[in-house]
């Protein structure tokens, strides 16, 4: 998979939802893309993060005033710790090379007493009817358990939202 053509295409999905509504400007998005191997994995999957952490970021950005911003860079690692981590694992990290990607807003950031819980399932901030409390813990399951990934979260209330993902260069499907 071309995790740059994953990321653009979850965009193009998206694209209506980045034209600014009621006289608020546009969500901008920024790429910070470095070259990249493609990676063996399960491409539906990892779409389905891109899209997940791509909608919550946006939500985020929805009311907030201008300049709304979504950064999106990728890179990558050579992590020997990532091997450590889990030696046991069916999955193979080649070369201990993994691809690292981070999705970042500018929105209103999130209290850690919700951060540590957000890749709960069924866990959600959003109002009853807007969101399921699937889509982060889904996420997670995806990188972590499907392949062999990490995925964090950084943020604080005022200084939005940073999810990274760490993807293995070669996962074993």
């Amino acid at each position: 998979m071309d995790i740059h053509e994953g990321i653009d295409n979850t965009l193009v999905i998206l694209q209506h939802r980045l034209k600014g509504a009621n006289n608020i400007g546009d969500i901008e998005v920024i790429k910070h893309y470095s070259q990249l191997p493609k990676v063996t994995c399960y491409a539906s999957q990892l779409n389905q993060v891109f899209m997940n952490l791509l909608t919550n970021a946006i939500d985020a950005l929805e009311t907030q005033p201008s300049p709304r911003k979504i950064t999106i860079s990728t890179s990558l690692s050579s992590d020997s710790e990532a091997a450590l981590h889990n030696p046991d694992s069916k999955f193979a990290i080649q070369n201990n090379q993994s691809v690292v990607i981070h999705i970042a807003d500018n929105g209103c950031g999130i209290s850690e007493v919700v951060r540590h819980r957000i890749f709960d399932p069924f866990f959600s901030t959003k109002p009853v009817g807007r969101g399921t409390g699937l889509g982060l813990a889904i996420s997670h399951d995806i990188v972590v358990e499907k392949h062999g990934g990490k995925i964090s979260c950084i943020s604080a209330p005022g200084r939005g939202t940073e999810f990274i993902l760490q993807i293995p260069i070669s996962v074993n499907c």
